[in-house]
C-alpha cells in the first residue's frame, strides 16, 4: 500500500447485522443463570453528610436479595486509585458524604429490574446539608466549601511550566494581546448507555466481567486493584458491538468495581444497565476549563510567546485517567504555530459536580477554543486581516519534523499548502463577498477562522507530565505506546484477525480486512475480524483501547505488521513448492504464483494451512503460518524531560477550517450558511470511513457549539438532566459541510496515515465562535462570546430589546427548578368541613395524589409518604408539612421539605378559605418552592406543568371527601381553574 496513495474503498462488513438488528450489544448478550439486576440509589444533594441509612423495608420486600452500601463495599474492596498523588480517596460509592448530585449512595439486587427500582423508593438516607461550591475559580477562594477535608482546600495541584525565554520575549513585545475564556461542560450522549454484567468466583478468588467498555485498558490495573486482586483475576470482555461512546465509556470502570463488589458480597451474577437519565446526571462530561492566555505579539502579528493560566475543573474526584483532559494536548499549546517561547499554569480544581473524563477530542476544544479566539482578537486589535495572521504564524514547511516549544515532535505537514487550497478550493473570497453584501443590507453576518493540530496515538507518559521530574523520578519512567494485533490461519486456510481497539461504530473491522485481504490477494469478505476484547485470551497492553484517534495510525499498523510476517512465511512455503525465490512470489485472486509465471499458481488456502497438515513439509527456519501477533511500539514516544518536555503524540493532523455564520436578528439563532474543513491525516485508508468520522465529529462539535451544556444551579442541582433540557442537535439542526483534504503521510507511523476521528471536535466549536462574535462585532465590537451560542446567550450579546409597554408585565426569570404560583378553586363544603378535613391526617392520606401515609407528628406537624410523577421521573418522597399562622377556619401557612431517591424539595404556601354565599368554599392558595436532584432536571416546562396537575388533583380530591356533587358544567370551570387558574 503507498504511503502517498488513497487506499480504494470497500463496503462495510459491519453493517449488514446492524442495520438488520442483529448486532450483539451489551444487552443483546445472554446472562448466566441466577443473575441478579441492580439498581443504584443516588444523592439528590451536592454536598452533605450521611448521617443515616435506613433499608430494612427495602430488603423486606419480596425479590430483593440484597441492599449494598458503601460501608459494604468498603469491606471487600478498596478506593479507586487518583491519576495525581492526592491525599483523597476515590470511592465508587459514597461513605461518610456525598459530594455530587448523581452519586451512587445504595445498591439494589433484586430478581428484576422493576423490583429493584421499587425497593429504592424504600431507602431512607438521612443527610446534613452543606454548601457547595459550583464555579471552579470560586473554589479556589480560601473561604470556600472543602470538598476534601484531608487536602484542606480545592486544589488539586498547580504545576508551571517554562519553555524558552518568556520574559524576553514579552518584555520586548509590540503588543501584548490578552484574552479569558471559560470553556462549558457538555458530553456526547451515545445511543447505548453503560451496561456491567459481573460474576464472582470464590474457588478462583477472581471476577469474570463483561461490559461495554471503551478502554483504554490502563484502566484494568486499576479496577482490579480496587477489587483487590491480581490482574490475572480480573478477566475483562467487551461485547462485539457498542452503540456508540465517543470516549464517555471509559468511565464505565467505577461501577465495574462497584457492582463486581455486589456481585462478591451477594454471591450472585450481577448485571446493571444505565438509565439515560442516569446518565446524563451522573456519567462522566468533558471537563469545563477557565483559561486566561496572552500573546507576545509583533507591530505585524507575529506571535513570539504564548502564557497560558489553565484552571481545569474535574468535579468531585479526581478520577483515573484524568488530569488527562488537561495533560493530552501539553505538547501542542503553541497548535499550529510557530511559537518558540512559552509558560504555563496548569490547576486541577474539584467543584460539587460529577467527576470527568475522556470525551470525544479531550482537551482539544478547551486549548483550541481559546488559542484561536486569541488569533481573531489579536488581528483585531491589530487592525490585520485574520487570514493572513494565521498564515504568518504557521510552522513552515521546511521546518518538519518540527519540535514545539514543550516537547511535542510534528511528524509531517505542509500547512501552508493546505491553508491556501482550502481558502481557494471552498471559495473564502465568494464567502467574504456575500458578507460584505449582507452587512450592507443590515444583515448580521460573520465569517470564522480555525487552524488546528489534532494529535494521535497518545504517549503513555504524557500524563506524568503533571508530576515534577522529582516525583516522576521517584514513580519510575512511564512512556511509549504499544499496539496488537493477531492474525491467526486455521486448517482449511481462512484467515482471522484480532484487533486491540474496541470499535463503537467507526469500521474498524472493515479497514483491518482490508488491509490483510491486500497483502493475501484475498477479497475482504473472506476475512473475519474479532473485535470483542477477553483480557482472558486476547493479546493487549496498557494502551489498549479506543481512543485518541489511534487505530488508523497504531492498531492498523499493528495488523498490517502482523499479515506482513504471514506473508513472508507463506511465500516461502510457496516459493519452495514452486522452485522459485520467495521475492519472486506474489499473491493475487486466492492463489500464489510466480510473478513470471502466473500459471505457475498455487491455491492460497492450501499453501496457508500447511502448517497445520503437513509442518514436516516446511523449508528449513520457516515457522508455521498458523498464528502471528505484532506488537508494534514506536520509539519516538519517550518520558518527559527533567525540562518538562514531552512528545505527547507519535502524529500529527493538520486542519484549518473555516465558515460563514448568519444570526436571524428576531430569533437570534446562528445559521451556519457554509462551511469548509481541510483536513491532512496522512495516508487515507478508506474515503469512507474518513468522511464518516469527519462529519460524525462535525455533528458534535456543532452541538457543543450551539446547543450543548451541562447546567448546574447555584446549590448543585443539574439542570441538563433529560433531552428536553440538554439539546442535542438532530440532522435538521446539523448544517452541510464541505470536506478537502491533502496528504503528507506520516513517516513514523507503519501505514503513513495520522488520526482524524477527533479533529472536528476541536476546530469547530472556535470556527463558529468566531463567526458569530464577527458578526456581532458591527453593532458590539469586541465580543467575548462563551458556548453554547444559544439563542438567548446571542441575545445578551446583541442591544436590549425595547422594554414592553406600559401595563404589560415582563416575563419573570426562571432557574428551570424553581416554582411559584398562585390562584383558587371552589369547593361545595363550608370553610369549617374543608378546615377539618385539612387537619385530619386520615383524610390527608386519602386526598394528597399519590399518598401511601400520613402521619400527624404534632398538631401542626405531619410526615406524609407520597409517589409523585413529572414527566421521565417518578419517585417516592417523605414529605414533612408544618402548619403556622393559623387562623381557624379562614387561612394557614404551610412549609414543607421533601427528600427521595430522585431528588429534594422544599418551599411555602399561603391557603385561604372563604365562604362563597352559598354554603360553599373559595380555597385561595400561593406557593413558592424550589426543587433538586433529577427531578430539578426535566425543567421548568415540565415542572409548572406538573405542579398545576397535583394541585388540580388535590383539590378534586378534596371536593369529593367533603361531599361535593358539582354539576357538569361547574366541574368543566374547576378543571379550567385548576390548569389554567395560576395567575
Amino acid at each position: 500500500m503507498p504511503k502517498d496513495g488513497l487506499h480504494q474503498t470497500m463496503l462495510r462488513v459491519e453493517d449488514a447485522p446492524l442495520l438488520t438488528g442483529r448486532g450483539q450489544f451489551f444487552d443483546d448478550l445472554p446472562t448466566p443463570h441466577g443473575t441478579l439486576q441492580a439498581a443504584i440509589l443516588r444523592s439528590p444533594y451536592a454536598h452533605a453528610r450521611i448521617t443515616d441509612i435506613s433499608a430494612d423495608a427495602a430488603r423486606r420486600l419480596a425479590g430483593v436479595h440484597a441492599v449494598l452500601t458503601g460501608e459494604d463495599y468498603a469491606s471487600v474492596a478498596s478506593p479507586l486509585m487518583v491519576g495525581v498523588k492526592l491525599p483523597i480517596e476515590c470511592w465508587p460509592i459514597a461513605r461518610d458524604k456525598v459530594r455530587y448530585v448523581g452519586e451512587p449512595v445504595a445498591v439494589v439486587l433484586a430478581d428484576d429490574r422493576y423490583l429493584a427500582e421499587d425497593a429504592l423508593d424504600l431507602i431512607e438516607v438521612s443527610y446534613d446539608t452543606l454548601a457547595p461550591v459550583i464555579d471552579p475559580l470560586k473554589a479556589l477562594a480560601d473561604d470556600a466549601p472543602v470538598l476534601h477535608d484531608e487536602m484542606g482546600g480545592n486544589l488539586g495541584a498547580d504545576r508551571r511550566f517554562s519553555y524558552g525565554d518568556p520574559d524576553s520575549a514579552f518584555a520586548e513585545a509590540d503588543h501584548v494581546v490578552e484574552i479569558s475564556v471559560r470553556y462549558p461542560r457538555n458530553s456526547c450522549t451515545p445511543i447505548e448507555t453503560y451496561g456491567v454484567l459481573t460474576r464472582w468466583n470464590p474457588h478462583t478468588r477472581s471476577y469474570d466481567v463483561t461490559s461495554n467498555f471503551q478502554g483504554p485498558f490502563s484502566i484494568h490495573p486499576v479496577v482490579a486493584r480496587a477489587l483487590n486482586v491480581p490482574g490475572n483475576r480480573l478477566r475483562l470482555r467487551t461485547p462485539e458491538d457498542s452503540g456508540g461512546s465517543f470516549g464517555i465509556k471509559q468511565g464505565v470502570f467505577p461501577y465495574i468495581a462497584l457492582l463486581s463488589a455486589c456481585a462478591r458480597l451477594a454471591d450472585r451474577p450481577v448485571k446493571w444497565v444505565e438509565d439515560r437519565l442516569e446518565h446524563l446526571t451522573a456519567s462522566v462530561s468533558a471537563t469545563n476549563r477557565a483559561i486566561t492566555l496572552r500573546a507576545a505579539v509583533t507591530a505585524k502579528g507575529r506571535v513570539t510567546a504564548l502564557d497560558y493560566d489553565q484552571v481545569e475543573d474535574v468535579g468531585a474526584y479526581l478520577r483515573a485517567p484524568e488530569p488527562a483532559t488537561l495533560y493530552r494536548m501539553h505538547g501542542n499549546l503553541c497548535g499550529a504555530y510557530d511559537i518558540a517561547n512559552l509558560r504555563v499554569r496548569n490547576r486541577i480544581v474539584m467543584t460539587n459536580k460529577t467527576p470527568t473524563g475522556l470525551n470525544r477530542g479531550f482537551g482539544g476544544p478547551q486549548i483550541y477554543f481559546a488559542l484561536e479566539r486569541l488569533m481573531q482578537r489579536i488581528a483585531i486589535e491589530l487592525g490585520l486581516d485574520p487570514v493572513n495572521v494565521a498564515r504568518d504564524n504557521l510552522i513552515p514547511k521546511g521546518a518538519f519534523p518540527y519540535r514545539t516549544a514543550s516537547g511535542a515532535t510534528y511528524d509531517s505537514g505542509d500547512y501552508q499548502n493546505a491553508f491556501d487550497t482550502a481558502l481557494k478550493d471552498g471559495r473564502y473570497d465568494a464567502l467574504c463577498q456575500k458578507r460584505d453584501a449582507a452587512r450592507a443590507e443590515g444583515r448580521l453576518y460573520g465569517i470564522g477562522l480555525a487552524v488546528a493540530v489534532e494529535p494521535s496515538v497518545s504517549n503513555m507518559g504524557y500524563l506524568s507530565t503533571a508530576l515534577t521530574p522529582a516525583e516522576r523520578a521517584k514513580a519510575g519512567p512511564k512512556n511509549g505506546a504499544q499496539s496488537c494485533a493477531t492474525i491467526a490461519i486455521d486448517p482449511v486456510g481462512s484467515i482471522t484477525v484480532q484487533i486491540d481497539s474496541v470499535p463503537q461504530g467507526q469500521g474498524h473491522k472493515t479497514v483491518a480486512a482490508s488491509i490483510v485481504a491486500e497483502r493475501f490477494g484475498l477479497e475482504p469478505g473472506a476475512i473475519t475480524v474479532v473485535a470483542a476484547m477477553d483480557t482472558g485470551k486476547d493479546a493487549w497492553s496498557i494502551a489498549a483501547g479506543n481512543y485518541s484517534s489511534r487505530f488508523a495510525a497504531a492498531s492498523a499498523g499493528a495488523v498490517r505488521i502482523a499479515a506482513d510476517r504471514l506473508r513472508e512465511r507463506i511465500a516461502a512455503i510457496a516459493a519452495s513448492q514452486l522452485n522459485a525465490r520467495p521475492e519472486d512470489i506474489e499473491f493475487e485472486n486466492g492463489k500464489v504464483f510466480i510473478a513470471s509465471n502466473p500459471g505457475a499458481a498455487l491455491v492460497f488456502a492450501r499453501v496457508a494451512s500447511t502448517g497445520h497438515w503437513a509442518p514436516g513439509t516446511l523449508p528449513d527456519g520457516i515457522a508455521a503460518p498458523m498464528r502471528e501477533t505484532a506488537i508494534w511500539t514506536a520509539p519516538e514516544l519517550t518520558a518527559p524531560t527533567d525540562e518538562d518536555g514531552i512528545n505527547s503524540s507519535l502524529c500529527h493532523a493538520f486542519i484549518f477550517d473555516f465558515c460563514g455564520v448568519e444570526i436571524d436578528p428576531v430569533t437570534h439563532e446562528a445559521r451556519v450558511d457554509h462551511y469548509v474543513t481541510m483536513h491532512d491525516c496522512g495516508t487515507i485508508l478508506h474515503e469512507g470511513m474518513v468522511e464518516g468520522q469527519i462529519r460524525g465529529a462535525f455533528a458534535q462539535a456543532v452541538g457543543a457549539a450551539l446547543y450543548e451544556e451541562y447546567v448546574y444551579d447555584d446549590d448543585g442541582a443539574f439542570l441538563a438532566g433529560t433531552l428536553a433540557d440538554y439539546p442535542v442537535p438532530t440532522v435538521h439542526e446539523i448544517p452541510d459541510l464541505e470536506i478537502l483534504h491533502t496528504c503528507t503521510p506520516s513517516p513514523l507511523t507503519p501505514l503513513g496515515a495520522k488520526g482524524v476521528g477527533e479533529g472536528n471536535c476541536m476546530s469547530t466549536p472556535v470556527c463558529i465562535a468566531n463567526a458569530v462574535a464577527d458578526a456581532l462585532a458591527p453593532a458590539r465590537g469586541n465580543v467575548d462570546v462563551t458556548l453554547p451560542l444559544s439563542p438567548a446567550r446571542i441575545a445578551s450579546y446583541l442591544p436590549d430589546e425595547p422594554t414592553a409597554p406600559e401595563g404589560i408585565a415582563q416575563p419573570r426569570p426562571s432557574s428551570g427548578k424553581g416554582l411559584s404560583g398562585q390562584g383558587e378553586a371552589r369547593v361545595g363544603a363550608a370553610p369549617q368541613e374543608i378546615w377539618d378535613l385539612l387537619m385530619d391526617a386520615d383524610q390527608l392520606a386519602a386526598i394528597i395524589p399519590g399518598a401511601h401515609g400520613v402521619k400527624r407528628l404534632s398538631p401542626t406537624r405531619f410526615l406524609a409518604d407520597v409517589t409523585l410523577g413529572v414527566g421521565p421521573v417518578k419517585g417516592r418522597y417523605r414529605v414533612q408539612v408544618g402548619l403556622s399562622d393559623l387562623d381557624a377556619p379562614k387561612s394557614a401557612t404551610l412549609t414543607g421539605k421533601a427528600g427521595g431517591a430522585l431528588g429534594t424539595g422544599e418551599g411555602s404556601g399561603r391557603v385561604t378559605l372563604t365562604p362563597d354565599g352559598s354554603g360553599g368554599t373559595v380555597i385561595g392558595y400561593s406557593y413558592e418552592a424550589a426543587v433538586g436532584g433529577k427531578v430539578a432536571s426535566v425543567g421548568g416546562r415540565l415542572l409548572d406543568g406538573a405542579a398545576k396537575i397535583v394541585i388540580g388533583q388535590f383539590f378534586a380530591a378534596l371536593g369529593r371527601r367533603a361531599g361535593d356533587a358539582p354539576q357538569p358544567d361547574g366541574m368543566i370551570a374547576r378543571i379550567r381553574g385548576w390548569i389554567g387558574g395560576t395567575r
